[in-house]
């Protein structure tokens, strides 16, 4: 499986050569990391972040030929989330096809993995199995996606607070408008001017398109009625 610069990846530190640790990428080799990517500021301890065998989330920064640069301080919080979900979904899935495949699910999920993740590979397949038919079989892939469409997955959840305000005399009639024309999400009052918006989808990256498109759309209603509009960063 090939890897594209700014991806993120599940890795396992394999050893730590002076100030520079050495990782295994889950499916794609060993990259590196240098010491200013381990964490923003001076680092006194290098162990404090990182020890043999502990399992880490990084991003690719650079590929050249067989030499993988990573960064483990560039993975925000949202990053590491929804990687790690994956992860836990993919090794429910490889269980999956292990249970319907029997002495064939290696060989298969390896021919898989060649090409992209197997959390990747069996959503698409959700919505168009003909890649897994050819792979595995017509009555295979009716059991596999039987399976998969009966687990009960999580649900991602994405909470984002916005400041809406005006000194218009009829400005909390504006506001109501704004936010009344909102279809998606679930949107609360907090204080004065003070909203909170959740969204939720299957994943975080569904969710987060969700958010983006809602505060869009609040921000170009708010703008075209005259009331100032902020995000809240925690």
């Amino acid at each position: 499986m090939n890897l594209d610069i700014g991806e993120i990846v599940m890795c396992t530190v394999d050893r730590i050569v002076g100030t520079i640790v050495f990782v295994k990428i889950d499916g794609n080799g060993e990259g590196s990391i240098i010491l200013s990517e381990i964490a923003p500021g001076r680092i006194r301890n290098l162990r404090d972040y990182v020890v043999p065998k502990k399992r880490i989330v990084c991003k690719v920064l650079r590929i050249s030929g067989d030499r993988i640069d990573l960064s483990l301080r560039r993975v925000t919080q949202k990053e590491k989330k929804e990687l790690i979900e994956q992860y836990k979904q993919e090794k429910s899935y490889i269980s999956v096809l292990k249970s319907i495949l029997g002495e064939k699910a290696d060989k298969i999920i390896e021919e898989i993995l060649k090409e992209e993740k197997i959390y990747n590979f069996l959503e698409e397949a959700k919505e168009n199995s003909k890649k897994l038919e050819k792979i595995v079989g017509k009555n295979e892939t009716k059991k596999i996606l039987d399976i998969l469409n009966l687990q009960k997955q999580k649900k991602a959840i994405i909470k984002k607070e916005i400041n809406l305000t005006t000194s218009k005399s009829n400005g909390l009639e504006l506001i109501k408008d704004i936010l009344g024309e909102i279809k998606e999400g679930e949107i609360k009052y907090i204080s004065a001017g003070k909203y909170s918006i959740k969204t939720e989808s299957n994943d975080l990256k569904s969710a987060d398109n969700i958010l983006k498109r809602i505060l869009s759309e609040i921000e170009k209603k708010a703008k075209k009625e005259g009331v100032d509009f902020s995000i809240l960063e925690k």
